[in-house]
C-alpha cells in the first residue's frame, strides 16, 4: 500500500519509489500553505493580545488619573521606539527566510525571539548538520532539528524568569534599600554583563581579518550616531530628541553598514 506524503512535503522524482517503501527522499517546503496556516494563527493571536493589553492599560491610566495627553505621549514614545527593532526584525526575517523559508523566521522573530539569538541559533545547528544557511533546506529531518535546536534553546529563560524573577527582583528591592550607590553599581555591572554577551558576537571574526571588523566599524558608526544626538541634546537643550535617539543610532547603523561593508570589502580585496 502506497503511502502519502504529508501535507507542505514534495517528493522528488527519484525519491518515489524510497518514500512508498517506507524510507524517507523527500524534499520539505517551508513555504508551504499548511506552514503559513500555522503560523498565521499565532501571529493573530498574539496581535489580539497585544491590543487587549494596550486597551486595559489606556482604561487603567485613566482611572488613576493620568492626563489623556500624557498617555498619548507614551504611547507615541512606544510607537517610536518600536520602528527600529521592527526594521531589525524585518531583515532578520528576510535573511533567515533564505534558507528556512518564511514562515518559521516570521513565526520565531515576531513572538518571542530574538534577532542575535535565533540567527546564532540557526546557523549553529545548520552548521552541526552539515549545511549553511546561504542555500535553501529542502531536507525535513535537518530542518527539523534546526527548529528543535531554536525552540529548546530559548526554553531555559521561560522556565527560569517564572520560577525565579520574583526572588531576583526583591533581592534588587532590598539591595537598593539598603545600599543606594551599591545598588546603582550592581545594575551598572548586570547591565554591562548584558552588552558584553553581544559584544561576543560583534567580534566574534575579527581574527578572519579586515572583513571581520565590519560589525565593529558599524557598532561604533552607531555609537557615534548616539553620541550626536547626546551632543544634540545638550548644546541645543533639545529634548525632543531624547525619544528618536535610539532609532536614529539603530536605524543609521543599519543604513551605514551598506557602504562601510563595501568600503571594507573593496579595501580587502
Amino acid at each position: 500500500m502506497k503511502r502519502k506524503p504529508a501535507s507542505g512535503l514534495r517528493l522528488v522524482p527519484s525519491a518515489t519509489r524510497e518514500w512508498n517503501e517506507g524510507r524517507i527522499g523527500m524534499e520539505f517546503n517551508a513555504n508551504s500553505g499548511f506552514m503559513y496556516l500555522l503560523v498565521s494563527v499565532v501571529i493573530v493571536f498574539v496581535i489580539l493580545q497585544s491590543v487587549v493589553f494596550l486597551i486595559k492599560a489606556w482604561k487603567h491610566g485613566k482611572e488613576i488619573g493620568m492626563d489623556v495627553s500624557v498617555l498619548k505621549k507614551a504611547a507615541g514614545s512606544a510607537a517610536v521606539f518600536t520602528i527600529a527593532p521592527a526594521v531589525a526584525i524585518l531583515l532578520g526575517v528576510i535573511a533567515l527566510s533564505k534558507s528556512l523559508g518564511f514562515p518559521l523566521p516570521w513565526l520565531r522573530l515576531s513572538v518571542i525571539g530574538a534577532l542575535t539569538y535565533e540567527t546564532t541559533a540557526a546557523a549553529s545547528a545548520a552548521s552541526a548538520v552539515g549545511v549553511t544557511l546561504g542555500t535553501q533546506i529542502t531536507d525535513a529531518k535537518i530542518f527539523s532539528t534546526i527548529v528543535w535546536v531554536m525552540t529548546l534553546g530559548i526554553v531555559p529563560g521561560l522556565v527560569l524568569v517564572p520560577a525565579f524573577g520574583k526572588k531576583i527582583e526583591n533581592g534588587l528591592i532590598k539591595i537598593k534599600t539598603k545600599d543606594q550607590r551599591w545598588s546603582e553599581i550592581f545594575m551598572a555591572g548586570l547591565f554591562l554583563g548584558m552588552i558584553s554577551a553581544f559584544l561576543g558576537v560583534v567580534f566574534a571574526h575579527v581574527g578572519e581579518g579586515l572583513t571581520g571588523w565590519i560589525p565593529v566599524f558599524v557598532m561604533l558608526a552607531s555609537a557615534v550616531l548616539m553620541l550626536l544626538c547626546g551632543l544634540i541634546r545638550k548644546v541645543l537643550n533639545a529634548k525632543w530628541i531624547e525619544e528618536y535617539a535610539l532609532p536614529i543610532s539603530l536605524l543609521g547603523g543599519m543604513a551605514l553598514s551598506i557602504p562601510i561593508t563595501t568600503l571594507v570589502q573593496s579595501i580587502a580585496g
